[in-house]
C-alpha cells in the first residue's frame, strides 16, 4: 500500500483492562479513538477513501457491518443534495414550440393545450376581451375554420422574463404564411406554473396594419 493513503496499526488486543488512546491517522481527521479491550486479536487498518474514511477490520463480520453503514451514510449524503430543476425558460419555450407545431398540423385543440384550462384565462385582441379557456378556443375555431385560414404559424423574437419562480411574461412576434397574405403582429403572454406545467393565463395579441 502507499504510505500516503493508508496507515497500518497492529497489536494484541486481548487485555481486558480497556483504555482509550487518541491516535491521529489522517491530516483531515483531528482524532480517532483507538479502543483496546476484550476483542479479537486483530489487525486494524485505517483506509482513506475519496468521500469518507472507513475503518476496516480483518474480521469479516465487522467488515460487513462497516460496509453497510458506509453505504447508508453515502445514500443519506447523496439524497441530501438538492436535485437540479428544469430551467423554467426552457419549459416555456417548449410550450410555445408545441403550440406552433400543433397549429401547423391544423390542431387547434393541441394549440390550446398551451393555455390554462380555466374560466379565468384571458385573451385580448383588438378591442375585445374574452374570458375562459373554452371561449378562447371557440374564437380560434371560428376565425380559423380551415387549413387555408390557419396557414403556417411562426413565432419569433421571443423574450422571456421570469417574474417569480411561478410566473413569467413573454414578448414575441407572430406571423402566418398563407396563400394570399402574410398577417403578422406582436403578443404579450403571462405564464404561470400550474400543476400541469407552465401555461398561458393572459394573452394580449395584436395584428399589424
Amino acid at each position: 500500500m502507499q504510505k500516503s493513503r493508508c496507515t497500518v496499526l497492529s497489536g494484541w488486543m486481548g487485555d481486558a483492562s480497556g483504555f482509550m488512546i487518541p491516535v491521529n491517522v489522517f491530516p483531515s481527521v483531528e482524532t480517532i479513538l483507538h479502543c483496546s479491550g476484550w476483542m479479537w486479536q486483530s489487525l486494524v487498518v485505517y483506509c482513506q477513501f475519496l468521500m469518507l474514511q472507513v475503518i476496516r477490520l480483518s474480521n469479516p463480520g465487522v467488515l460487513c457491518a462497516v460496509a453497510i453503514t458506509s453505504w447508508i451514510l453515502m445514500a443519506i449524503s447523496v439524497s441530501a443534495v438538492p436535485t437540479n430543476t428544469v430551467n423554467p425558460v426552457a419549459q416555456i419555450q417548449s410550450v410555445l414550440r408545441a403550440q406552433q407545431e400543433a397549429w401547423n398540423h391544423g390542431d387547434i385543440d393541441g394549440f390550446m393545450n398551451g393555455y390554462a384550462r380555466s374560466p379565468s384565462t384571458i385573451f385580448v385582441s383588438e378591442d375585445t376581451i374574452r374570458r375562459g379557456w373554452e371561449t378562447v378556443r371557440d374564437r380560434y375555431r371560428q376565425k380559423y375554420s380551415d387549413r387555408g385560414k390557419m396557414g403556417t404559424l411562426t413565432f419569433a423574437e421571443i423574450e422571456i422574463t421570469l417574474l417569480s419562480p411561478d410566473s413569467a411574461v413573454v414578448l414575441g412576434r407572430w406571423s402566418l404564411e398563407r396563400a394570399k397574405d402574410r398577417p403578422h403582429g406582436r403578443f404579450t403572454l403571462i405564464f404561470k406554473r400550474l400543476s400541469e406545467g407552465w401555461r398561458i393565463v393572459h394573452d394580449h395579441t395584436s395584428a399589424a396594419q
